[in-house]
């Protein structure tokens, strides 16, 4: 941060920090003698129960005149911030604010997380991998060689990875994979053609060098579209694992469904999902594990969300669940005040922000 500002644009501001951690008295301290005249609100959303917050509970005064947010994922009832001028979010997507009245106001600045979780994201994706090609589970805790064959233990050298959505998190997977000899195929919704296009903008190259591919160099092919006819094309690649990390959106909901198993039939693909639990439907991909379409799956997002204990895809065969937690690590939140901060700064500055998202209301 830049020394402290005596006449701060930020002085008429009120930030509310509304996501499950408890109050830093320290940051809350260092932030408003940056900024005279700021006044910051913190609460934890998360009661000791574990259960959430209710926005509304709370008492009126914690939301009024808010105009900076800071929140976790999912959008206060828009009366409570109907001042709000900034919006950062401490999630990659953005997908719970689409069609919500704050997010279609296009003077409100929204910021999102993207490249903040990619390193934990990424070792969720190739531990899982791994586990699968290694047969990890099936052979822990024996005394001897354990039951054979060992000839379907493969090697990760020299297979294939594509990643349909090359953000972030598809860069950091890439980074590891290409480590480990694995040849990258990207995918992007938009074309890539030249060097200066392929590069990344993200929070994440701003702060942690050496992770993910800034340059974007390690793909040895890249293909693009908006079509389903250009998505199946790229999963015709014979790819051995397929990792998902696409935002959601109404086009890329159910993406891969009961055709696109049947194009990666021919490899019998590994498909990790660590997007949206709706990027992927969900019979489809049951019926792809139980025919051996597939080779296996690696779910940290379902659909629906949470998974209901009764849903037939905890039976499938070869499928590895967690419930949304690949992001997670002991201090995940510290990144996300980092990138509140750095916005702060830029705000006070007239500066564009970080991560800032376009919307369709953005003309």
């Amino acid at each position: 941060m830049s020394s402290m500002t005596q006449n701060s644009a930020l002085s008429n501001d009120k930030l509310l920090l509304f996501f499950p951690k408890d109050p830093d008295t320290e940051w809350i301290k260092k932030t408003t003698t940056q900024y005279p005249g700021l006044e910051v609100r913190w609460i934890n959303s998360v009661k000791e129960d574990g259960t959430f917050v209710n926005e509304k509970d709370l008492p009126a005064d914690y939301w009024e005149d808010t105009t900076l947010l800071f929140v976790d994922y999912l959008p206060p009832p828009a009366e409570l911030i109907s001042n709000v001028r900034f919006v950062q979010l401490a999630a990659s997507g953005a997908d719970a604010w689409l069609g919500h009245p704050t997010y279609l106001r296009k003077e409100t600045i929204f910021s999102n997380a993207s490249g903040l979780y990619s390193p934990q994201i990424a070792e969720w994706v190739i531990g899982t991998w791994l586990m699968n090609q290694r047969q990890f589970l099936k052979y822990q805790n024996q005394g001897d060689r354990g039951p054979g064959p060992f000839s379907n233990v493969e090697s990760s050298y020299k297979l294939r990875m594509g990643i349909l959505g090359y953000g972030s998190i598809g860069r950091q997977c890439a980074r590891i994979a290409n480590a480990m000899g694995m040849e990258i195929y990207a995918y992007t919704r938009s074309e890539r053609k030249t060097p200066e296009s392929r590069k990344d903008n993200t929070y994440r190259q701003f702060c942690v060098p050496g992770t993910g591919d800034p340059e974007g160099i390690i793909p040895s092919r890249w293909f693009h579209g908006a079509s389903k006819e250009d998505i199946n094309t790229f999963l015709a690649q014979d790819l051995d694992i397929l990792v998902i990390s696409l935002p959601l959106t109404k086009d890329t909901e159910n993406v891969i469904s009961y055709k696109q198993f049947e194009i990666l039939r021919k490899k019998r693909t590994f498909v990790s999902n660590v997007a949206r639990g709706r990027h992927v439907d969900s019979q489809a991909l049951i019926e792809a594990l139980e025919k051996g379409q597939i080779r296996g799956a690696a779910l940290d997002v379902t659909d629906p969300e949470p998974l209901p204990k009764e849903h037939p895809l905890w039976n499938a065969p070869n499928v590895y669940i967690t419930p949304h937690i690949s992001w997670i690590t002991k201090d995940v939140w510290n990144g996300g005040l980092q990138l509140l901060e750095t916005n702060l700064e830029r705000l006070n500055n007239g500066e564009p922000c970080i991560n800032y998202l376009t919307r369709s209301s953005d003309t």
